[in-house]
């Protein structure tokens, strides 16, 4: 099943030139999945009930074109598995006209909020969102390859504006992190992310960064050099 709603870019979405931001993309997105499950009956009230969470393990975007200020867009959603603890879920976000701007695949695990693990979801954690077909694109595999040697940056310490529903610094919290490594107008294609666990309130993150020919690798770490997230950007 299939789940869209219809937007207008606003002026807070957008970079000093008037287009909207990486961070700001990514929020669309994940709207549109938390939308889709407050319309089916498996919102966050309802999850918090059943002490349960989804919690966004990977992603992959792919941006074609970055929208304008005031451009009208459709951000959709499809669920196109679910295995074992996991749930893989596709997005979309087309122009006014049906031209594809970006698409997205991810990979969402299921977690039991009280005890901190992962769990199988029920039947009524995933009949309601339906299956489909997956998007046609690029897929690649999880796996990121890290550098040889990244240099370390100023560390960051994580502030309640970072912080979500689930007390976690959230996923578009972390790429705006990583965003703020890299000079200005720094163009992002291709994005991979991997999250590996989760920051909260009174953690520093300490951010490692790498130049490669074709790609930018950003490493968000603990202080002991654990990652919280992995991304590379092309």
């Amino acid at each position: 099943m299939r789940y869209t709603f219809d937007s207008r870019v606003r002026y807070s979405e957008v970079d000093h030139q008037g287009t909207l931001t990486l961070p700001a993309l990514m929020n669309y997105l994940q709207d549109c999945s938390t939308f889709q499950s407050e319309d089916i009956g498996v919102g966050l009230s309802v999850l918090r009930e059943r002490k349960r969470a989804w919690l966004l393990s990977y992603w992959q975007v792919e941006v074609r074109r970055y929208p304008k200020l005031g451009e009208r867009i459709t951000v959709g959603t499809l669920a196109t598995g679910f295995k074992g603890f996991f749930g893989n879920r596709n997005f979309y976000i087309d122009d006014e006209n049906g031209n594809r701007l970006a698409c997205a695949n991810s990979i969402w695990v299921f977690m039991d909020a009280e005890a901190g693990r992962p769990v199988k979801p029920g039947e009524e954690e995933i009949a309601p969102y339906g299956l489909e077909e997956p998007l046609e694109m690029d897929y690649e595999g999880r796996k990121i390859r890290l550098p040889e040697a990244a240099q370390a940056l100023e560390p960051v310490p994580v502030r309640m504006a970072h912080i979500d529903t689930n007390e976690h610094v959230n996923n578009s919290q972390y790429i705006q992190m990583v965003m703020d490594l890299l000079p200005g107008d720094f163009p992002v294609h291709r994005l991979r992310v991997d999250y590996k666990k989760s920051a909260v309130m009174g953690d520093s993150i300490f951010p490692k960064l790498s130049r490669e020919e074709g790609r930018t690798v950003a490493e968000l770490c603990d202080d002991t050099g654990r990652a919280y997230v992995v991304a590379e950007l092309k």
